[in-house]
């Protein structure tokens, strides 16, 4: 796990050190900073990575530790990912990123050989926490195809697309001089090039014996002490892959024609037998009809049975369109096991780890493309496991994320509680068979959830607390709609062509338990959670109707005083209301001159609607077509239980939604939120008649390609698509062309723009940026609503008491704030509106507003009022009593003095306003060259602080409320847009992403989880005694039937084949060799094992002197006894009788 080098800069920073510090603060910032003392430093933080979750992307190979039960999984981008038991997972990456394309486990050692496409091979050590390579040999003539390592060998054979075989010393990783030549190998049976090595193995039975296969489909036993070939075994197609009989007397190979050939060894003149597992027998007995390759068999037996012949591939070719199948052959019956996904690789769980015995399979591994079974073989039907690890986050592409940490202690439990009556029935009773290592022993204080919205509509909670991740609860968002059948059913309203159901943006109150969810089809859902599972009759509809353009106005100067653009005109001081409707006609509605109007994006469920126990829909909001346009995808949600309130913006402005009393209470564009300080002076437009097209025109053409779709674009294919969005002067652009989703068009100009950065003086690129300057105006279409935040605040100048309010941030930096007057007791909540009423802007900022915040006059993060969750569906008399909202803990305002401030985070800087006065205290300019994807106020042990995620890679920490730089570390560059919408941060400095379409990584820049995670992290490598070796038994014994070792060292070592060519291949040492990682284990439980070790070296050691010394003592009296003989012998005789 790679740690990083921090840049931490000191304390009291001045303005003048770089074009990113601080602003120099106002007299009165001065006065609030000796007020304020703040507890963050630098030292509290550092930048780690912690754990990676989810399927490995693009899975290339895989290899099983049958002692140690740890499974490995090698990708194509050279990453290395390690199961164990639930829990204990590790990932490793290689520094060239090539495919793995081959794992060999040094058995019950510790230690794992990869072969990367590259031609390199590398020792791991798997005895430490955080694996490292220990070795690696890059070969520089020969590509490498193929690997083998035996059973409790050190000596690695290594086959090469030249038809070579080398072998390596995994200790030294040396090559050996002992070169096994292709042409050596086949001799006169073959007038070409065999081709690559495609299998390398011993006999069961004898280790001298090494089976070598060829592409061609010559198979060779090649006799390692005489150095030729006892038998060469010819076939007509291409061999795949060959697999022993455990005795050692025959093999089985399958080829690319979808045939099995079985082959006696000391027979090579013809195969024992030929089937062909799926290939149509003809009556005639010609040759069956040819089928696709078989590209890998194993061949398992059992004491007690028939064998297992195991295989993937070799369908026949009329099998157009069908899934991957794994097919299982035990005896006479044939089971095909169908895949969702094409097999990569497939492996049988023995339970012997020795390949000269009976092998007892029990389980089969099979790597999938996108997904991980292991098959029961033990059970009738095959029936599968119930996989323990967090593999199914691409289950659907995840399209947003939100993390939560220091949750409330309860919310797992009900969502545990809930999302258990969801899973699956029908997997194997027995205990997942890959249970490997052991767990960490620290663990944190604090449980996390992760939220993670899909493209089809369904949104997952998972438990990330102690560093693990196990799906709670799925909720399926898309259930309140009307799915079409086919694609000719489709709805000529939808302004997306494919997942019209994606999550576009979460909102979570974990505290009150209601959720918000804003979906690509510009349509917001409120949820509530109920223990209770009901059946909704008719789903509670609000359409909101958002004009795209203002009407036209007379009066170039009046653009901030003009009707608000709404269904329904309203005032501030009169907000516009609307009933509840159940099931408007949403089939086609449509204006006198043929346009669509006042039709939803997507047709609301007629049927009654079964809601299980968990998050069931309280209300429905859908935006609504106008006049022909298609209405804005929502780019901003918030909601609020402690008021009742959901509020949501886009480009065309904003809306505020009762969900208590199902009534829309404001709708209003965002250059009405100024009022008459609009800093812009815009001019009411009307609408271009040129931009209606005909409703044949707009049904041929879409909004956006798909959201999935849309995700993967390159950077250039963005930025395309933000031109065609953001040129407002273009009248021959339709409305489909123009509905893309804003903040995507932002993020995409800005991603070219730092592109063209590299070319163009600061000032020319720094115009350019979205709202760095005014003359960016004039190329946007509309200002968009960027952040949203409830709270009870001081928001006017001349207020004493803090109030409801609403705080809206957008996309050219201006903040507003919004009063509402909340009805006091839960009875004229449910009767009386909501007041509003505005108030005008509070601060402008350069660039969007990203994030807002308030803290306390002591600077405490103040926490979000909230109602706390009860029951709502428990009848009347069993209902708990109406709990009133959590009051705030800001003391009342004297006059002339602030005790609360605003922290505003843009894409270019941030600012703390003092409140009520509305001064900035505060100022510091984030970046200059990049902007901010991501920011956050975050909670760490020691204090608030405000954490950035810049598109230039740089993560940076700032301390509240003075903005005092604290962390700035360059970790990843944005690269992809996948990153820029998952990235999210957390409270106790935690941070994750999506990092692949399948993968999470979370990181930590918390120094406090820093130096706890050695801790924290499993353990894969523990102390397990090797199965003892196979009986001979007495006759094998006696005749010699037994298998036949075989001396390596000997054989391949230098004093014998003599030392390899230096050209061949380049050794590249790791940190320690194979002593060194014996003792490199690390934790509780590699010192207890360390020390049972060296115990029982200590016992055998005493032994052994022990029996020594008996020996010698044996010997003495017998040296003795000699001595008293030959003196007796020789007592009275002279010295003339000798």
């Amino acid at each position: 796990m790679k740690k990083f080098n921090i840049r931490k800069v000191l304390d009291g920073l001045t303005a003048s050190s770089s074009s990113s510090s601080a602003a120099a603060s106002p007299p009165s910032g001065s006065r609030e900073n000796d007020m304020i003392q703040e507890t963050l430093q630098s030292e509290h933080f550092q930048l780690c990575k912690t754990l990676r979750h989810g399927f490995p992307y693009q899975p290339s190979s895989m290899a099983f530790d049958p002692v140690q039960k740890i499974l490995a999984i090698g990708t194509q981008s050279g990453a290395l990912r390690l199961f164990g038991r639930a829990g204990v997972e590790c990932y490793c990456q290689h520094e060239s990123a090539s495919a793995v394309i081959q794992l060999e486990f040094l058995v019950n050692e510790g230690a794992l050989v990869s072969a990367l496409a590259d031609d390199s091979i590398h020792l791991w050590n798997l005895r430490q926490k955080l694996p490292a390579i220990l070795h690696s040999l890059k070969f520089n003539r020969e590509r490498i195809t193929f690997c083998h390592l035996p059973f409790q060998s050190k000596w690695l054979y290594v086959g090469t697309e030249r038809g070579n075989i080398h072998i390596v010393n995994v200790e030294s990783f040396t090559l050996s001089g002992y070169v096994i030549m292709w042409n050596k190998a086949i001799e006169l049976s073959s007038k070409s090039h065999p081709g690559p090595v495609v299998h390398i193995s011993d006999n069961p039975m004898d280790e001298g014996k090494l089976l070598i296969g060829f592409e061609c489909g010559i198979v060779v036993l090649w006799d390692l002490k005489s150095k030729k070939a006892d038998y060469r075994y010819n076939y007509d197609e291409a061999i795949h892959s060959v697999a022993w009989h455990h005795e050692g007397k025959q093999f089985v190979c399958s080829h690319s024609d979808g045939t099995l050939t079985t082959w006696n060894v000391r027979i090579p003149a013809k195969p024992a037998q030929i089937i062909t597992p799926h290939g149509k027998q003809p009556k005639d007995g010609k040759k069956p009809e040819p089928c696709k390759p078989i590209l890998k068999v194993e061949y398992k037996t059992t004491r007690a049975g028939e064998p297992f012949m195991i295989l993937c591939g070799g369908l026949s070719y009329d099998t157009v369109g069908r899934r991957a199948c794994l097919t299982v052959m035990h005896g006479k019956s044939t089971a095909v096991l169908e895949m969702d996904y094409s097999i990569v690789d497939f492996l049988t769980l023995c339970e012997t780890p020795y390949p000269n015995d009976f092998q007892e399979p029990y389980a089969v591994v099979v790597l999938l493309e996108k997904d991980l079974v292991v098959i029961d073989l033990a059970q009738i039907g095959y029936p599968i496991f119930e996989n323990p690890y967090p593999l199914s986050i691409h289950e659907s592409p995840v399209t947003c994320c939100e993390y939560y940490a220091d949750c409330p202690a309860e919310i797992i439990p009900a969502l545990y509680s809930v999302g258990s009556k969801q899973k699956r029935q029908g997997f194997s009773k027995k205990e997942w068979p890959v249970s490997g290592g052991n767990w960490g022993q620290g663990t944190l204080s604090f449980s996390e959830i992760i939220i993670t919205g899909h493209a089809d509509g369904s949104i997952k909670f998972w438990d990330a607390s102690a560093l693990m991740l196990q799906v709670l609860y799925k909720l399926k968002t898309a259930k309140v709609f009307e799915k079409p059948r086919s694609k000719e059913e489709k709805s000529s309203t939808d302004i997306v062509d494919e997942d019209p159901f994606a999550i576009q943006i979460l909102s979570w109150c974990p505290e009150s338990r209601v959720l918000c969810v804003a979906g690509v089809s510009a349509h917001v859902i409120v949820y509530r959670f109920s223990k209770q599972e009901v059946t909704t009759e008719v789903v509670q509809l609000l359409e909101v109707r958002m004009q795209c353009e203002l009407n036209e106005v007379e009066s170039p100067e009046g653009g901030g005083e003009q009707a608000s653009a709404v269904s329904t005109p309203g005032t501030s001081s009169s907000p516009q209301t609307s009933l509840p409707q159940s099931h408007p006609s949403t089939s086609s509605n449509n204006s006198s001159d043929g346009l669509r109007d006042n039709v939803p994006c997507l047709k609301v469920r007629s049927s009654p609607l079964k809601q299980s126990p968990g998050y069931q829909v309280d209300l429905l909001i859908q935006l609504v077509w106008v006049s022909g346009e298609p209405p804005q995808q929502i780019t901003s949600v918030a909601v609020n239980s402690a008021y009742g309130l959901v509020a949501f913006g886009n480009g065309n402005g904003l809306a505020v939604v009762d969900y208590l009393q199902k009534t829309l209470l404001l709708n209003i564009s965002t250059a009405e939120l100024y009022g008459s300080t609009d800093p812009h002076h815009r001019q009411p437009r009307s609408p271009r008649k040129a931009r209606q097209p005909s409703a044949d025109t707009q049904h041929k053409k879409s909004c956006m390609s798909g959201l999935s779709n849309f995700y993967s674009e390159s950077v250039k294919k963005l930025h395309s698509s933000y031109l065609s969005f953001c040129d407002g002067n273009d009248a021959s652009a339709t409305p489909e062309e123009r509905c893309k989703s804003p903040t995507s068009a932002k993020i995409s100009r800005k991603i070219n723009m730092i592109a063209d950065q590299k070319d163009d003086a600061r000032d020319n690129s720094f115009s350019r940026s979205r709202s760095s300057s005014v003359t960016s105006i004039d190329r946007e279409s509309r200002e968009v609503v960027s952040s949203l935040y409830f709270c009870d605040s001081l928001s006017k100048k001349s207020e004493t008491l803090a109030v409801p309010s609403l705080w809206v941030g957008t996309s050219l930096g201006g903040m507003m704030a919004i009063t509402l007057t909340v009805p006091s007791t839960p009875e004229q909540r449910m009767q009386q509106p909501v007041g509003v009423s505005f108030y005008g802007s509070v601060v402008r900022l350069k660039g969007g507003i990203m994030c807002m915040a308030q803290l306390d006059s002591s600077g405490t993060l103040l926490p979000h009022v909230y109602e706390p969750w009860y029951e709502p569906n428990a009848p009347e008399e069993e209902r708990e009593p109406p709990r009133r909202r959590r009051p705030t803990s800001p003391p009342s305002s004297q006059e002339n003095q602030d005790c609360q401030y605003v922290v505003v985070c843009s894409e270019k800087q941030a600012k703390v306003v003092a409140l009520p006065s509305q001064n900035c205290i505060y100022e510091h300019n984030i970046t200059e060259a990049s902007f901010v994807l991501r920011a956050d106020v975050v909670t760490m042990t020691s204090g608030v602080g405000l954490a950035c995620f810049c598109a230039n890679g740089h993560i940076m920490t700032l301390s509240l409320p003075s903005l005092r730089p604290l962390l700035d570390v360059n970790y990843l560059p944005l690269t992809d847009m996948r990153i820029a919408r998952t990235f999210c941060f957390s409270n106790q400095g935690q941070a994750l992403y999506l990092t692949s379409p399948t993968e999470i990584q979370r990181i930590t820049y918390s120094q406090e989880t820093c130096d706890n995670l050695q801790e924290m992290l499993g353990e894969l490598f523990t102390p397990v005694e090797t199965p003892e070796a196979p009986n001979r038994g007495f006759f094998k014994g006696l005749f010699g039937g037994g298998a036949q070792s075989l001396d390596r060292e000997d054989l391949f070592g230098e004093v014998t084949a003599g030392k390899a060519s230096r050209s061949l291949a380049q050794h590249i040492p790791g940190p320690g060799g194979m002593e060194g990682m014996k003792g490199a284990a690390s934790g509780v439980v590699g010192e207890l094992a360390r020390a049972r070790i060296a115990l029982d070296e200590r016992g055998q050691k005493l032994g052994e002197l022990e029996e020594r010394t008996a020996a010698m003592m044996s010997s003495a009296d017998s040296f003795s006894k000699h001595a008293h003989d030959i003196m007796l012998k020789y007592k009275d005789k002279k010295w003339y009788q000798l």
